[in-house]
């Protein structure tokens, strides 16, 4: 492949049909297909996770936290390493609760599987999906095949939600999920 070239996703619309659309605003835009097909899937953008925001009296809680198992550690363990890795996880929780989420670009493909931006996940991983509400936000939860692999949760807007579910239900079981307790507290934390 020429390096010049600009790889392409199948589901894009070349730039001259971009341009074209573009030009001309005052044409109405047609409705989008009720299925996916190979030639046409689904495609939308979302972010990677929800990013709650907080406020200085979450920090200031944080420190607190922190400073106390950091003193039991003086006081009680007089083990500098607790202290150290207390101090180390710290640093990182809060580097990671700094980092916006970035927006992806999803496209799912009646044949191929999930595209997560241009990695591909396809059907024969998972044995079922769900859907989860987490708060105003929807997501699906693809459940994999193999006992240690992860799941892969996705966003999506409502407005592709019955196309999405449409697709993955041709394709595997549908299950009744919920947030677990790990994520309940993970959300109640903020974090």
């Amino acid at each position: 492949m020429n390096p010049d070239e600009q790889k392409q996703n199948y589901w894009e619309k070349p730039e001259e049909e971009l341009a074209e659309a573009e030009g001309d605003l005052s044409q109405p835009v047609a409705p989008m297909p009720t299925l996916a097909t190979p030639d046409n899937p689904v495609t939308w953008t979302a972010q990677e996770y929800v990013h709650p925001d907080k406020s200085p009296l979450w920090f200031v809680l944080f420190v607190l936290v922190t400073l106390g198992l950091v003193a039991t550690d003086i006081f009680f363990l007089k083990s500098w390493t607790f202290s150290a890795l207390v101090i180390v996880m710290a640093i990182a929780v809060v580097i990671y609760t700094r980092r916006p989420p970035s927006t992806l670009t999803y496209g799912l493909s009646a044949k191929q599987g999930l595209y997560v931006g241009e990695r591909l996940y396809r059907f024969d991983e998972f044995k079922a999906f769900g859907l989860i509400k987490d708060g105003e936000h929807n997501s699906i939860m693809l459940i994999p095949t193999k006992r240690f692999s992860l799941g892969v949760s996705v966003y999506f807007p409502p407005e592709v939600g019955e196309q999405i579910v449409d697709i993955l239900g041709q394709r595997l079981p549908m299950e009744d999920l919920k947030l677990d307790v790990i994520d309940v507290v993970v959300r109640k934390l903020r974090l």
